[in-house]
């Protein structure tokens, strides 16, 4: 559920906190008062598309926050498959900033993540029913998403999916291996070639590095064995004393005088505990001195073979790891090329198995369709028939087409608008206010299956009025009986049944233009509602029937 609202810098919003409530929420204001910008804003944080033309003249970044409480178990198993672990908390804070430079950043309970973690649980936490979306019934591409969320058959729709991808794959294998004779003569040479090579060079991860490393050291050897040499005669002296002997002569210089100070025994101590260190650093800048001998022959041998490796990443890859990637491909492609009797055999097989397979699975899900479509008629028709559409009757059309990843059933919602009309496409007939209302009735059955805890519709009563507008205040009552359902209307009818009432409003004080939210007490509703009813001239009539429609709201 969609507890707390807050919008920073967007549009014509320059500050506001939006309390929702379990229930019926119903947002209300004039034409350009600012109710698209709210749903813009929870579109945003949500993950959806957005630009930095959003932000508020004059700002340099705009700020959205969710807060959600009665978090389903899906949404942490989500964040959880992203590798993102939260405590089973009361509340989930969503949050995106969105900034001038075109940059946005998003955090969930304050810790920052990618804006497709958002994305991926948005749809566990709110479904948003924008105009836009009524028309979407017109395109047939949807209608089987809508049936197969309705579907008790989800374990059935996982294990196809997981079989198809086995069929594409194979069937991937056998197309590769299906050619004709010179292509695969041509494939093997080239193949033959370059495993060849590969082979040859004897790759090693980690080689190019460490050969790098060894150049480099090799090519300041010079600069090398000078400085170790200087360090040494620095240490061992030479025509004077060096430190490892200017050491010793200090410590013989306190232990002289220990008996008359025995502070200056334990500095005597630490000064011979130094001479045999720097001893030690002597004999170990010795054997370095041993190392740092110039071979050119070697120097010759690691440029020699860097050239090599410069030469194979530019054709099979930009690391050893890639290049010996490569190569294990080529090695089985050119196995499968060389025994291409029996790899087209073996391919044909693994194909005609996962074909029967997987056809199996479509059929079961064909036939699982077929029956979950009799039940969504039923309901979508008693549906409709409350929202004053009681001539309107739904068919599922249900046919083969081919194979995909959804299975091979072609879903189409056909309508007849009235007796003894064969039904039709959905585009052939409805009104926008048809669209609408079959739009309604479809999240009605849906939601019912729906783990989403948040209805969000948006000016879903566009196109219809009177009775009918009323029906769908009163449908849109019901379902928030079991959802949370926040709604943006024109139809005082709907906002007579709110269980919570927000005006969006807007000023201005000359110079900028401000839009407020404000939650309405018993008094302002009816003023609300009877500037629905009268327009701007709000008279003893329309605040009367604001009364009435509230009144008659509450004992619904």
């Amino acid at each position: 559920m969609l507890d707390t609202l807050y919008i920073e810098n967007i549009a014509v919003i320059e500050k506001t906190t939006i309390c929702f409530e379990n229930g019926f929420n119903i947002m209300t204001g004039e034409t350009g008062a600012g109710k698209s910008i709210v749903i813009d804003s929870i579109n945003c944080v949500m993950g959806g598309r957005t630009s930095k033309d959003l932000i508020r003249t004059g700002c340099q970044k705009a700020v959205v926050t969710a807060e959600f409480s009665q978090i389903p178990q899906e949404c942490y198993k989500v964040l959880s498959d992203f590798g993102l672990s939260y405590e089973e908390e009361d509340s989930l804070i969503m949050s995106r900033e969105i900034h001038s430079t075109g940059r946005s950043s998003c955090r969930i309970n304050g810790v920052p993540v990618p804006l497709n973690v958002l994305k991926a649980i948005s749809p566990i936490l709110i479904n948003i029913h924008g105009q836009h979306e009524s028309y979407e019934l017109i395109s047939d591409s949807r209608h089987l998403g809508y049936l197969d969320s309705m579907g008790s058959y989800q374990d059935v729709l996982q294990q196809y999916k997981d079989e198809y991808a086995k069929y594409k794959n194979y069937k991937k294998i056998l197309e590769e291996n299906a050619t004709d004779e010179a292509q695969r003569i041509r494939e093997a040479d080239i193949l033959s070639y370059q495993v060849e090579e590969l082979r040859n060079a004897q790759l090693k991860v980690g080689e190019c590095d460490e050969l790098t490393a060894e150049k480099l050291k090799l090519s300041n050897g010079e600069k090398i064995r000078s400085a170790l040499a200087n360090t040494k005669m620095l240490l061992d002296g030479r025509d004077f004393k060096g430190a490892c002997e200017l050491a010793d002569d200090a410590s013989s210089a306190l232990s002289s005088v220990s008996s008359y100070m025995p502070q200056a025994e334990k500095l005597a101590a630490r000064l011979t505990d130094s001479y045999y260190e720097l001893r030690s650093i002597s004999e170990d800048i010795e054997a370095l001195i041993d190392e740092a001998d110039i071979d050119p022959y070697r120097l010759n041998e690691i440029e020699e073979r860097l050239d090599l490796l410069y030469k194979l990443k530019r054709k099979y890859g930009d690391s050893e790891e890639e290049m010996l990637e490569f190569l294990d491909k080529s090695e089985k492609r050119l196995f499968q090329l060389e025994n291409y009797e029996n790899t087209l055999k073996q391919a044909q097989k693994d194909y005609d198995s996962a074909l029967e397979k997987v056809s199996k699975l479509a059929k079961i899900l064909t036939d699982k369709r077929i029956e979950t479509g009799k039940i969504f008629k039923e309901e979508v028709e008693r549906e409709l028939a409350f929202l004053n559409m009681k001539g309107v009757k739904i068919e599922v059309s249900v046919e083969k087409s081919s194979l995909t990843e959804k299975g091979w059933d072609k879903v189409e919602f056909l309508i007849s608008s009235n007796p003894g009309e064969p039904p039709k496409p959905v585009s052939k007939i409805a009104s926008g206010g048809e669209l609408s209302r079959m739009m309604l009735a479809i999240k009605t059955v849906l939601s019912k299956n729906d783990i989403t805890g948040t209805l969000i519709f948006d000016e879903v009563d566009t196109g219809i009025s009177g009775s009918a507008s009323q029906k769908v205040g009163m449908k849109l009552k019901q379902v928030s009986e079991n959802k949370q359902v926040i709604c943006i209307t024109h139809q005082p009818q709907i906002a007579a049944l709110a269980d919570v009432h927000f005006l969006i409003k807007k000023s201005t004080d000359g110079e900028r233009t401000y839009t407020k939210v404000d939650k309405l007490d018993d008094e302002s509703r009816i003023q609300s509602l009877a500037a629905l009813i009268g327009g701007a001239e709000v008279g003893t009539t329309a605040l009367k029937h604001a009364k009435k429609l509230i009144e008659d709201g509450k004992s619904l």
